[in-house]
């Protein structure tokens, strides 16, 4: 598993796969496949967040829960899904969000988001895999507490990054934050249960473009191409 993760990523969290937690998860997602059981994504995509978005080109961090957990859905980037599937509710929503936001927004025929994490958006799950058909079925295997420290070495060793905190779970990452040299935007969660309850109107994207800007860096192109 180390392996698949790249070297500047690494050189942050390599510690990591050497803890105890770590080799449990191991043995884990092992004993699950000797079982016959399906894991999404598959194992050269489970770290494909950090192979799109290196330590230091991340700008803006988008967490989501855990992976789709239908067939050819899930690549390791959250909230995204691959080309020719079926674009999720909560996505469906995300581009409600960036219509309003942006009058020449197009709405994408498609949810693969790999342009956003190409251009510096972490997409990153709290865990990072899932049994197929059953949602939530690698939770508190050991995966949050590596997450978790991607996010507190991406605190303490970067600043000026901007942190989406969409819904309860995500904004219990907070307290992993250093809100002086970061910025945090919250709301609801963009799903069809909760995007009226303020994910609609939070104008998350064009704000985080705004900080950006104002770190002297440039935006996100949010628009993606069919």
């Amino acid at each position: 598993m180390p392996a698949a993760l790249p070297p500047d990523w690494l050189h942050h969290l390599g510690q990591e796969f050497e803890k105890p937690y770590m080799k449990t998860l191991k043995s884990f997602l092992l004993e699950e496949k000797q079982q016959g059981f399906t894991i999404y994504p598959k194992s050269g995509d489970i770290f494909n967040a950090f192979n799109h978005t290196p330590f230091e080109k991340v700008k803006v961090v988008i967490l989501g829960q855990d992976p789709y957990h239908g067939a050819g859905q899930a690549h390791g980037l959250s909230f995204s899904v691959q080309k020719g599937m079926v674009v999720p509710p909560s996505l469906k929503n995300m581009y409600k969000e960036l219509a309003n936001e942006f009058p020449d927004f197009k709405i994408p025929s498609h949810g693969n988001l790999t342009s956003w994490a190409d251009q510096g958006v972490l997409l990153l799950n709290a865990t990072l895999t899932v049994r197929a058909q059953e949602a939530g079925s690698h939770q508190k295997k050991g995966w949050e507490i590596f997450t978790d420290r991607v996010i507190s070495a991406l605190s303490e060793q970067r600043s000026g990054l901007i942190f989406l905190l969409w819904g309860r779970y995500a904004q219990q990452k907070e307290s992993l934050i250093d809100q002086q040299k970061h910025h945090i935007l919250k709301a609801a969660h963009p799903s069809p249960f909760s995007a009226y309850n303020g994910f609609f109107g939070s104008g998350h994207f064009a704000k985080a473009n705004e900080l950006l800007v104002k770190e002297g860096l440039k935006p996100i192109n949010w628009q993606l191409e069919d």
